[in-house]
């Protein structure tokens, strides 16, 4: 069965910082583009950044500069570090999978609060 599990969320100081983890399992990790996304009270989900299989990557213009996605295929995780947080990046967060034609899986997700 496919799991994805993220983790490293909590509550943050402007500023600060944070780097989730998405581990997956159930899938030929080094194949499947991940992303993360996150979605506010109130708000649609959106993409935060991406990573295809071969390393290339995409950021949300709001993210640029703050954040940095990478993968570890030998641990099959993918990663989000965040710095310099700031009060509108308080959302959940959440990891995505997406595969052969467009098979997609999604995890939980893990809450990120940025608050003084």
């Amino acid at each position: 069965q496919v799991q994805l599990v993220e983790s490293g969320g909590g509550l943050v100081q402007p500023g600060g910082s944070l780097r989730l983890s998405c581990a997956a399992s159930g899938i030929i990790f080094s194949i499947y583009a991940m992303g993360w996304y996150r979605q506010a009270p109130g708000k649609q989900r959106e993409l935060v950044a991406g990573i295809t299989s071969g390393g290339n990557t995409n950021y949300a213009d709001s993210v640029k500069g703050r954040f940095t996605i990478s993968r570890d295929n030998a641990k099959n995780t993918v990663y989000l570090e965040m710095n310099s947080l700031k009060p509108e990046d308080t959302a959940v967060y959440y990891c995505k999978a997406t595969g052969v034609l467009y098979t997609t899986y999604w995890g939980q997700g893990t809450q990120v609060t940025v608050s003084s």
